[in-house]
């Protein structure tokens, strides 16, 4: 019963990535075409909201044993900690670097930024849902 339960979280932090990538294409494409604009304010949310994301995800992740469900757990903690930190590192990086807002490159970085914001939420959808031991 527990390898059915594992299962069902891989696909969970499948279905987030899958999720993320078509957020982050669509994303990348509207900030090409004009259509988003990523301002300076909106990067300022996404960063400030996955440095929250990894302080309580720090605190969370404080009561974990090795015996619960270690894979699953390591799994969606992954991928939720790879959404936090690319985050992170897109913003800081649209933040510091003057990128014209219309070039493929600053789109690209965009995209990358949608697609690991989302990551991150959807991860820890996953994440949660793992810690609840549900299937």
């Amino acid at each position: 019963m527990n390898s059915n339960c594992c299962q069902c979280k891989i696909n969970c932090t499948l279905i987030a990535v899958i999720v993320s990538a078509i957020v982050g294409v669509a994303a990348a494409f509207l900030t090409f075409t004009g259509t988003l604009a990523v301002g300076t304010p909106l990067l300022w949310v996404f960063f400030g909201i996955a440095v929250a994301f990894l302080a309580v995800t720090l605190l969370s992740t404080q009561g974990c044993r090795r015996d619960d469900s270690p894979t699953c757990l390591c799994r969606a903690l992954s991928v939720l900690l790879t959404g936090i930190l690319g985050t992170i590192l897109f913003s800081i990086i649209l933040l510091t670097i003057d990128i014209a807002t219309a070039s493929v490159i600053a789109a690209i970085i965009a995209g990358l930024l949608f697609f690991s914001f989302t990551l991150t939420l959807t991860a820890t959808a996953c994440f949660v849902k793992c810690k609840a031991d549900c299937e």
